[in-house]
């Protein structure tokens, strides 16, 4: 069995584990986190396989693109578009990459805490 057959975000991208999905469309799947650390959580991930940022080759450039597109048009959508919001992507264990396929945690909703820099 490859990756991608077992990997938990390509499962859910197939419609083979439920999630609550509130987009679908161009490559790109997005959904409501199960453990949300703010009013809106929300994974957007590549349809296709991608470990992580460390592993993001030449093709799939657009599809990574299409996961920012997709965040700022989900912002619109919640509501948090003027309020801000902040955009999370994890690379490896050390950085919290729970799940080694590359998304963007869309998180806002209220004040967050200023980030590590």
């Amino acid at each position: 069995m490859t990756l991608e057959n077992d990997c938990l975000f390509c499962r859910i991208a197939r419609g083979e584990i439920p999630a609550t999905v509130v987009h679908k469309a161009g490559g790109v799947t997005a959904f409501r986190d199960i453990a949300p650390q703010a009013p809106t959580h929300i994974l957007i991930i590549p349809d296709q396989h991608i470990s992580g940022v460390a592993t993001v080759g030449q093709d799939d450039e657009s599809v990574v693109g299409r996961l920012l597109r997709v965040a700022g048009e989900l912002a619109r959508q919640e509501g948090i578009e003027n309020s801000g919001y902040r955009l999370i992507i994890n690379q490896g264990k050390d950085a919290g990459q729970s799940v080694p396929h590359i998304h963007v945690h869309l998180l806002g909703g209220r004040p967050l805490p200023l980030p590590l820099v």
